[in-house]
């Protein structure tokens, strides 16, 4: 079994309009382009095809007044047999812990941020209330990490700013995106590797320059805080995919990357 734990896709009415968005954003990396229309639909027709049982939506709230149709959206996709979506807080929330409450009603284990698309360093103070909100009522928080093209001259979230984070909230279950950081290996093998810290492996495949430290952090960080992601619709699957399967791991590592990670997080059956 095959669970990618980290894919986009929105309600199909606003799909079109957030697809132009980011594809303008991210024209300024020739390596992310979108490999599907990203609706719902398309989403689980091209994982599906590349072989992917389940898929995680991360669904982001980059402003506090989309807060609650954003976490609306997560909760209309809750109890589906194929996603499993995440809500989304934002730092100047004012009601973080009634939407935490609606998540956690509908079976929602996690939620996602983007400090790039929110414009805080992942160190802003504000960051912390959402981290002990979620420590505190055992929700798992996926950060984007590293380097994104909204924002190429200021990371907004580093490896060492993930060490500290964990630091601070040593119960919180923290998920750091991109293997730690995008276009970040080094930095990731120096603060992160070897921490309690989750690593997803979203776009490995595209980083050539970085393969042979991305492989280094697969055999060095520990076995149970890695997690198998794609980051559709910005990758193709399959070759995400194969940047694990060659990577040289043993049998029982890649089980634990491509599924019983995050079904343990996900707490599935």
């Amino acid at each position: 079994m095959r669970i990618d734990f980290h894919t986009h896709c929105f309600p199909d009415a606003l799909a079109p309009r957030a697809m132009a968005s980011l594809e303008k954003n991210c024209a300024a990396d020739a390596a992310i382009h979108p490999h599907t229309d990203g609706t719902a639909g398309d989403a689980k027709r091209l994982l599906q095809s590349a072989g992917i049982d389940r898929a995680v939506v991360c669904n982001i709230a980059t402003n506090a007044k989309q807060e609650t149709n954003v976490n609306s959206f997560a909760i209309s996709m809750a109890g589906d047999g194929f996603f499993s979506p995440l809500g989304s807080l934002h730092p100047d929330s004012v009601q973080m812990e009634s939407e935490l409450a609606r998540l956690a009603a509908a079976g929602i284990r996690g939620i996602k941020l983007h400090p790039d698309y929110v414009g805080l360093l992942l160190s802003d103070p504000r960051f912390d209330r959402i981290f002990s909100l979620a420590e505190e009522r055992g929700f798992f928080v996926v950060v984007h990490a590293g380097l994104d093209p909204i924002s190429p001259e200021l990371v907004h979230a580093t490896p060492a700013m993930f060490a500290a984070v964990q630091k601070r909230h040593p119960r919180l279950s923290l998920v750091a995106a991109h293997m730690g950081g995008y276009c970040r290996a080094a930095e990731v093998l120096e603060h992160l590797v070897g921490t309690d810290i989750y690593l997803d492996t979203s776009l490995s495949a595209k980083r050539p320059e970085e393969k042979e430290l991305l492989t280094k952090i697969l055999h060095e960080h520990r076995t149970d805080r890695l997690l198998f992601a794609t980051d559709t619709p910005w990758s193709n699957p399959q070759k995400e995919i194969a940047f694990i399967e060659n990577a040289g791991l043993s049998a029982a590592k890649q089980e634990r990357i491509f599924c019983q990670n995050a079904a343990e997080l996900l707490h599935l059956a």
